[in-house]
């Protein structure tokens, strides 16, 4: 009960915890299932395709959805890949929850997905050095392949989001 406190749980509707709680399993799913398989590796960097895109369809919901997403992503990594890819994963944590706030002051889904890329790319880049990961390599093939892996998934996350018309639904639940 004490991680529904911090994550804010209490505050959320139904609606969103349903969705958020799909959207966890999925981020689950795909490292759990597809890690390794769906998987690109050019040592040290490593991309599960789609492993984005619940993080980045939870931005729609809210920080808090995209909170719990992002850890449960890692949780999934953790568990099929080991802790430095789940320290990476972490990350999605961080950078939904700040797309989650540009959405939710009215930006549009793509301008928070490009606004996120520095957060995420950035952010994996640093989260390895402590596991002993030299600069160059940290910034230029870690945080280089989570730019492109972030623009192939935000791709495939917008066209998701406005085949099925979240977008619309978002911006009608604002009002």
């Amino acid at each position: 009960m004490w991680a529904a406190g911090i994550l804010g749980v209490g505050n959320m509707r139904t609606k969103e915890l349903v969705y958020g709680a799909l959207l966890t399993a999925l981020a689950l799913l795909i490292p759990l299932a597809f890690g390794g398989f769906l998987s690109i590796m050019i040592p040290p960097f490593s991309a599960t395709l789609a492993s984005h895109l619940p993080v980045m369809i939870a931005m729609l919901i809210s920080p808090q959805v995209a909170i719990m997403v992002g850890l449960g992503s890692s949780l999934g990594f953790l568990i099929k890949l080991g802790p430095i890819i789940a320290a990476r994963a972490a990350i999605h944590a961080i950078f939904g929850a700040v797309g989650a706030i540009i959405v939710k002051r009215g930006f549009s889904f793509g301008t928070a997905l490009l606004i996120t890329l520095p957060v995420h790319a950035v952010g994996e880049a640093l989260i390895v050095l402590p596991f002993g990961f030299s600069l160059q390599k940290a910034g230029l093939v870690i945080g280089v392949g989570t730019a492109l892996h972030h623009l192939i998934d935000a791709a495939i996350a917008v066209t998701i989001v406005v085949s099925i018309g979240l977008v619309q639904k978002a911006a009608k639940d604002k009002h």
